[in-house]
């Protein structure tokens, strides 16, 4: 993306939806003497998962398996790694793990073990898509490939016809391309996002190229001297590994803010959304699945993304409690809180608006507050 103007919100209206859904958060966590950020669970949650994905990795540079079984690891580090993702780096970046911004450092460094960059993902993810979110030309969740068209005011191109087959292709190559090329544009980019000429630190240059050699040392060249493997069947393992990563994140993301329900504005001709943030972030968001236990434990919450967008600061492992609190001040406004019953329904809906925005005919008509 080039130079925009910054799109800003009219948080002189409305206010008051944003002032008592933050009050009744806080009352919640005064009323029951807890902590925002992670309990024991989400210490265990951790543990877990880190173990799934790094002993899965253990047990194949042990060299004492068999090509099938470590196969069959390289797709459990798959699962590991987007649990990861979704669990415990994603909370650490956000600085919603721990209360010591040192432990969210450390647990955030989880990312940049898995191939991405936290620092980066900071500004794309924290900043841009959490502030724009779903405006078109701002927010870079919306720009997966140039062959998907996930916004109705990006430009229709033929090819969009056949999106819905081809974007879930395109989820499943999502962390391959965070390992290889997307890290390295955004560090080179000279305007991202509302920043124009952005200088990124030494220090965050470093960290970038040293943690890249670091991964692609234990996933590419470590595997190939110390096993008795070809180069074809390490290739076979870290393809698995990123089209299972790739297609799990990929998905789970784009259920929370491209669906049916879900809107996708256009700021005035003062570059303005006339709206409270706060509910423009609960227009362009949806939940999906929320009394799904197993979904829950392993997305950390993502499929509470509502929550998430209003209260980023929180550790997910609070979502589930915090839901119906957003959803009865949401009622009581008269503001819509967008959600799925099930995990099927979001997938149908995703799938749904990928063929409505692969139409050329298609006409975007808005969605509002009831």
């Amino acid at each position: 993306m080039g130079t925009v103007e910054r799109v800003t919100f009219n948080n002189r209206i409305s206010r008051e939806f944003s002032k008592t859904v933050k009050q009744r958060a806080d009352d919640y966590f005064t009323e029951n003497n807890l902590s925002r950020h992670a309990n024991a669970q989400m210490v265990v949650k951790t543990i877990l998962l880190l173990s799934l994905y790094f002993g899965s990795y253990a047990l194949i540079m042990s060299g004492q398996l068999s090509l099938g079984w470590m196969w069959f690891l390289t797709f459990l580090m798959g699962i590991g790694m987007a649990g990861i993702g979704f669990s415990v780096s994603h909370d650490a970046l956000h600085g919603a793990y721990s209360s010591n911004n040192t432990v969210n450092r450390a647990l955030g460094f989880s990312f940049d073990l898995l191939g991405a960059n936290g620092y980066i993902w900071k500004i794309t993810h924290n900043i841009i898509h959490h502030t724009f979110t779903n405006i078109h030309g701002h927010d870079e969740d919306l720009e997966v490939a140039a062959f998907i068209r996930l916004s109705p005011h990006s430009e229709f191109k033929w090819i969009h016809r056949v999106q819905h087959i081809l974007a879930f292709f395109a989820y499943s190559l999502a962390t391959f391309f965070w390992v290889f090329i997307k890290d390295y544009q955004n560090f080179l980019k000279p305007n991202i996002g509302p920043y124009d000429n952005k200088q990124h630190p030494v220090s965050e240059w470093i960290i970038l190229i040293v943690t890249k050699l670091i991964y692609y040392t234990y996933m590419l060249v470590l595997p190939l001297l110390l096993l008795d493997i070809t180069w074809v069947q390490l290739l076979i393992g870290f393809v698995t590994l990123h089209i299972t990563a790739g297609l799990i994140l990929g998905i789970i993301f784009q259920l929370a803010h491209v669906v049916e329900t879900t809107d996708h504005p256009v700021p005035d001709e003062t570059n303005m959304i006339d709206e409270h943030w706060a509910i423009h972030e609960m227009m362009t968001t949806n939940n999906f699945a929320r009394d799904n236990k197993a979904l829950c434990w392993y997305v950390g919450g993502l499929n509470f993304q509502i929550e998430h967008h209003l209260f980023p600061k929180v550790c997910s492992i609070h979502y589930p409690a915090l839901s119906p609190i957003v959803e009865k001040t949401a009622v009581e406004f008269g503001i819509p809180y967008n959600q799925h019953k099930t995990f099927r329904e979001a997938v149908a809906s995703h799938y749904r608006v990928l063929k409505k925005f692969g139409n050329p005919d298609f006409v975007w008509s808005g969605t509002k507050p009831a």
